[in-house]
């Protein structure tokens, strides 16, 4: 029997050789979620000019402690002229500071009668007022190769008036569902079936890391077929993922079709759940080839394999280190359990308190149990015969999208 094979030489098997895809130019409100193929310079300042904070009066701080008559009206998006000595600008918030201004005071602190304002004692120069560049001066990295772009990363490149934006091509996934007992919810069932629960699962999974989706396929318990349809996945793909048929059954062809078509990288992994995991290639006529991941078909095992599996995957492809190691923190176990020859992947909520991070474990750990992955938060990460006791420190893997 085959040694069981760590995480850690899986992910180097999978990752081995993978290379960036091309790049391509879409407009900003379309790329959300993208990662940049280009590093992106600031062109202008931002803010670009000094402007108030606030709705007040901008003054010479020197000019504070006494009445000033209100010399001009500065709304937002009108040009300011310069201050005439002795005098205050009525300001609102984001007017530009006139030159000759130094500070502007709120006008809650103000008392006017229209055409004067008394101004408080002691205004410190500056106060108030949001300096040209404080944000970004140009010239400076805006953003990276790499850098995911979302919601702030947006704002930031619409600040720039950026419209069009260089983008890595998104990896291409065909996800393929074997298995004659796997059918499409609104079908009916019959004796024996079960409803497709991993594929909108790992659907959604796959676009959140930054793939496109492009094949939906059903694979039947046939061998011939299950060749056929992985040779076109791969030729339309630049990763065929799968679930199911990765076992020893008499019904499972995915494993000999792979190797029959390209190569078998690893197989049978020391983790749970998923033990029965195969990653490989699969050869184009052209010679080049589609990475393969087979996942298995317990839906709770193909959405920890996602996670530990086609995330990193996703994130090379990409050139994103973002998407290639989930984050890592410790936490206080508020449960008990023991493991045996596998690394246990066990799916937890935390908490935060005061007393830190409390990481409370769903109480069935099956691997067919998918409620158990609405509501977690993480994965707790328990080394093979090792004993955890309640209040001890444990490595949890944070599911961050």
């Amino acid at each position: 029997m085959a040694e069981l094979q760590p995480i850690r030489v899986a992910l180097e098997a999978l990752l081995t050789d993978v290379h960036h895809l091309g790049a391509e130019c879409v407009p900003l409100d379309a790329a959300a979620g993208r990662v940049l193929a280009d590093a992106i310079t600031a062109q202008v300042d931002v803010p670009p000019f000094d402007n108030s904070a606030m709705d007040g009066y901008a003054l010479r701080a020197s000019d504070a402690g006494k009445w000033l008559p209100i010399s001009q009206r500065i709304a937002a998006g009108s040009p300011a002229v310069p201050l005439v000595e002795g005098s205050c600008a009525r300001i609102f918030t984001g007017g530009e500071i006139p030159p000759g201004a130094d500070c502007v005071v709120m006008q809650e602190r103000v008392e006017s009668d229209g055409k004067r304002a008394l101004i408080p004692a002691d205004i410190p120069v500056g106060d108030n007022v949001r300096r040209q560049g404080r944000d970004v001066c140009r010239g400076d990295l805006l953003l990276n190769i790499g850098d995911r772009l979302e919601a702030a990363a947006l704002g930031h490149l619409a600040g720039q008036g950026v419209t069009q934006v260089s983008v890595r091509c998104r990896p291409r996934v065909a996800l393929l569902s074997t298995g004659d007992e796997i059918i499409d919810p609104g079908t009916p069932l019959k004796p024996g079936q079960l409803y497709n629960s991993n594929r909108p699962m790992l659907k959604r999974l796959l676009e959140n890391f930054g793939a496109e989706v492009v094949q939906l396929v059903s694979v039947p318990d046939d061998y011939a077929q299950t060749v056929a349809l992985l040779t076109q996945a791969a030729t339309a793909a630049d990763v065929v993922v799968s679930t199911g048929g990765v076992s020893v059954g008499e019904e499972d062809h995915v494993k000999a079709a792979l190797e029959s078509l390209g190569q078998l990288d690893m197989w049978k992994l020391a983790i749970r759940p998923g033990k029965p995991l195969a990653l490989g290639r699969l050869l184009r006529e052209d010679g080049s080839n589609a990475r393969f991941v087979g996942l298995p078909g317990n839906p709770v095992s193909g959405f920890v394999g996602a996670w530990l599996f086609l995330r990193p995957l996703m994130g090379a492809l990409l050139g994103c280190p973002t998407l290639s190691a989930l984050p890592a923190l410790t936490a206080t176990a508020n449960f008990t359990t023991s493991t045996g020859p596998r690394q246990h992947y066990m799916r937890v909520a935390l908490r935060f308190s005061e007393e830190g991070i409390i990481a409370d474990a769903f109480e069935d750990q099956n691997s067919g149990v998918l409620s158990s992955c609405i509501n977690a938060h993480a994965l707790a990460v328990i080394d093979p015969h090792q004993q955890v006791e309640k209040g001890a420190a444990i490595r949890c893997l944070w599911l961050q999208h």
